[in-house]
This record gives C-alpha cells, structure tokens and sequence, in this order.
C-alpha cells in the first residue's frame, strides 16, 4: 500500500486540530503505542492523536483521506490479535479521552457511553442503579467499551447473557472520510434497512471509528453461586459442559482451566486459593446467578449430580465473597500468567460446545506432532477455548517456520468440528494468513467489498484481518 508520511504541515494542521498537548511524535512519547498484549510485536505509529470530541476525529479523518495517511484506532490497547497495531505507521488515533457516561436510562434499561469508557467502571456506575451489563472479559479493569465493539468481546458470563453484539443497540460512527453517522436507534426492535449496527460490531476499526454507543441493560440479579468442580482427566471436564446444559442448567459462568493454567497463575500471583491434588488434571468453574437462592441451591444440585457422573473430584463450593473474588482473580489472570512466563502465541477457537472434548483431545495431538506444548483454558460454555502455545525447548527455527503449519492443522481441525478461528479476539494483524480456512473466496471477497464501500482508500487500520 503507498501511504504518504507525516510532514512537518500535516502535523500542523493536526495540531491545529486537537492542541498540542494531544499530538505527540516524540519517540518516547509514541512508545506506549507501538504494541497491545499481542505476542511481542511492535509497530510504531509516526503520531499519536488524541481528540476530544465527535468533530475532532472527523477533522483528522478528513485529514487523513486526503493525504492518504493510515489511520490505527486504539483504545486501552489490551488486544490479543494485534488490532490496535500501527503496521503502517501513521496517525495511532487514542480515544482514551471519550471517557464519559453521557446517561444512564432507568426507564429504558440503556446506558448511553462514549468508546472510552472502561468497561469496569461502566459495570459499576449501572450496577450502582440496580442494572447490569453483562459482557465482561478478563481486562474489563484496564479495556474501553470501543474496544469491546470493535472486537465484540465476550467474558465468562457471555454463556448465558451472549457477546458485546447483544447488548449494541445504537453507535455513533465516524466514517474514513470523516462523515458522521448513527447506525441505528435506541430501540430494543429496528427492523429498518440494513442493520449497520452489528456490522460496525467486530469490524476490528476497519470500517469506521466508534464515537459513541447505546448499549441495553438488564436487571442485575440479587445472588450468585459458584462452584470449583477438579477432573482426573481434562477430556472428561469438557465432557461436563454440554451434559450440564443437556440437564437443563444455563449457568451465568462456565470456564475451563487446565492443571497447568492454574498452577502457572497461582506461581505468578503468589495467591493460592486452589490446593492441586496429584490426580485433578482440569478444573471447571461455574457460577449460578438469578434472585431465589432456593432455585440456585437446586441448580447446584443438579450441576452436582451431573459431574459426579463424569468422575469429578471434591467440589469445592465459594462459601464468601472473597473466596469468589479469590477464584475469578485466578481464573482472569491465566492470561497474564502465561505471557509473563513463556514465550508463547496465543489461539482463540471455539467449536459448538458439544465438540469441545475432540477439540482438546486435536489440540495435544498436533503438539506433539510438531513438538510444542500447550495450556488451555476458555470460555467452556461457549466451546471457546484459548489455546497458548509455548515455545519450551522448541528451537527457533522450528518455533518461526514450522508452528505456523501446526497452527493450520490446528484451524482446519476447529472448522471442521464445526466451528471458527476466534471467538472473541477477532482477526487482526496475526491471524489473517488463515482466513481461507473458515471462508471461500466468495464468502472473501464480499467481505473486501464491504471494505472497499467504506474505506475505498484503505487507510482506517489497514493490514488487518485479509491477508
């Protein structure tokens, strides 16, 4: 692609657009940008933006169009997949001062937020009225809203409230021109035209840059239940999942970690909450949530007798809040654990639930074919499943040219049991090469269509998600 620099008069005139305060290309000002959580790739932006308003990103987009100027939108730049990635240099355009609740609807059951709102800190003002937003991934504490968006984000408790799609109801959107644009309205039914909305959601910034969404609400339920259930075999945890929800149970939470994600994080948070027994090879977490504690008691019950049958171990039950808070502090830090003591990549599938034992059982055996190992945990009641693999005792050459036909087999194996390449942390820079493995070239090429109408000079995050 034949993107121009940034010259001494573009960076005036951005100036002139957002002060000077709020564009920065001095070297060690650009540092923070050149990378998200993804791997160690590193990819610095020419200038960082940060505007304050709707109208200043449609300058600087209009800027941007007419100078030909790639345009990486990014928000807290805690992507896996390399999405806030400047590859082309450029403008990295910050939303990291959209950072208010406009209103907050008790008649509606909306919020009404702008992109750059941490995602926690929206939870807890709603959860503050009595209302709840469900969609909660493991860096709800440092990620914003537009990043959720871009990459429809899910979390644990996505298995019964669904992804960040269900609950978009209406987003302001700025276009790569630097038009304006709604998407839809703040109505919980729009059967009006083509629905923008939920294209605009988990199109990675490629299409047009979120300003500001209305999001649903629900009513925050008054208890939870949670239980730790341990397996002598992780094939047989992940047998759990869908005989749980085959009993007629639809848990708030159903997450799947093996042995090695929790003694990694225990390791690395120097926290204990779990005593690993020598036979628990998988442990399954699963949370029970709803306003009758008697109905929640009767659910575990039934959660129980079906593990039982599946040759669980002792299930611990979360007596206090702070043994709950202990569990979901490990479970949301395997992540972190595992960057912080490998050299590793990270695979986000997800196959329909039932098919999630064949789905491991393929993982460990395309490891040992091409000599890696790999710690697995996920969302199980979504049969999605983050696969790290580390690098170990692989050499280099083995680790940069021969993973990457592992990583095929291990895509093509996740198509064929039904399902896709990511289930929440979208393409990106580092999964592109493999799109051809859940898509024709027809199904391709619409999808390149549907770019080129938005964004015909390919500036806004360009290198990202086709190869």
């Amino acid at each position: 692609m034949n993107f121009s620099n940034i010259t001494q008069d573009i960076k005036q005139k951005l100036i002139d657009i957002v002060g000077d305060n709020y564009c920065l290309t001095e070297k060690n000002s650009l540092e923070d940008y050149c990378h998200d959580e993804t791997e160690d790739l590193n990819f610095p932006p020419e200038a960082v933006v940060k505007p304050a308003n709707t109208n200043e990103v449609s300058e600087i987009m209009k800027l941007a169009c007419e100078y030909n100027i790639p345009v990486t939108p990014c928000g807290a730049r805690t992507g896996l997949s390399g999405g806030a990635l400047c590859v082309y240099g450029g403008i990295a355009l910050s939303m990291e001062r959209f950072n208010k609740i406009i209103k907050i609807d008790e008649d509606n059951l909306q919020v009404i937020a702008q992109s750059g709102v941490i995602t926690q800190e929206l939870q807890v003002a709603v959860q503050e009225k009595g209302l709840y937003y469900a969609p909660d991934p493991s860096s709800k504490g440092t990620c914003f809203i537009g990043g959720n968006i871009a990459e429809n984000a899910g979390g644990p408790r996505a298995v019964k409230y669904g992804v960040t799609k269900d609950f978009v109801l209406n987003l302001e959107v700025v276009l790569p021109n630097g038009e304006v644009i709604e998407t839809g309205a703040n109505t919980l039914k729009n059967s009006t035209g083509y629905n923008l909305t939920q294209l605009m959601v988990g199109s990675e910034g490629t299409l047009g840059i979120v300003t500001q969404a209305t999001l649903k609400l629900i009513p925050c339920p008054k208890y939870n239940m949670l239980m730790l259930v341990p397996f002598t075999s992780a094939e047989k945890a992940c047998e759990a999942v869908a005989s749980i929800f085959k009993a007629g149970i639809t848990p708030s939470a159903m997450e799947f970690m093996e042995r090695d994600a929790i003694q990694w994080t225990m390791d690395f948070t120097k926290e204990s909450p779990v005593k690993l027994k020598d036979n628990e090879q998988a442990h399954l977490l699963i949370e029970v949530d709803g306003n009758d504690t008697e109905i929640l008691f009767k659910e575990c019950e039934v959660i129980a007798s079906v593990v039982e049958e599946l040759e669980c171990c002792e299930i611990m039950f979360a007596e206090t809040e702070a043994q709950k808070d202990a569990l979901w502090f490990l479970r949301r830090r395997v992540g972190e654990a595992v960057k912080a003591t490998s050299i590793y990549k990270e695979e986000d599938t997800v196959v329909p639930r039932y098919n999630l034992p064949k789905l491991l059982k393929g993982v460990k055996a395309i490891g040992n074919k091409y000599g890696f190992k790999s710690i697995c945990y996920g969302h199980a009641g979504d049969g999605n499943l983050h696969i790290n693999i580390i690098k170990g005792d692989m050499t280099d050459d083995a680790w940069n040219n021969e993973l990457s036909k592992g990583i095929r087999e291990l895509f093509e194996l996740t198509v064929a049991l039904g399902g896709t390449l990511s289930g929440e942390h979208g393409i990106g820079y580092v999964q592109k090469h493999y799109m051809d493995i859940a898509f024709t070239d027809v199904e391709l090429n619409l999808m390149k269509g549907i770019k080129n109408i938005f964004d015909p000079k390919r500036i806004l995050n360009p290198g990202k998600i086709f190869a």
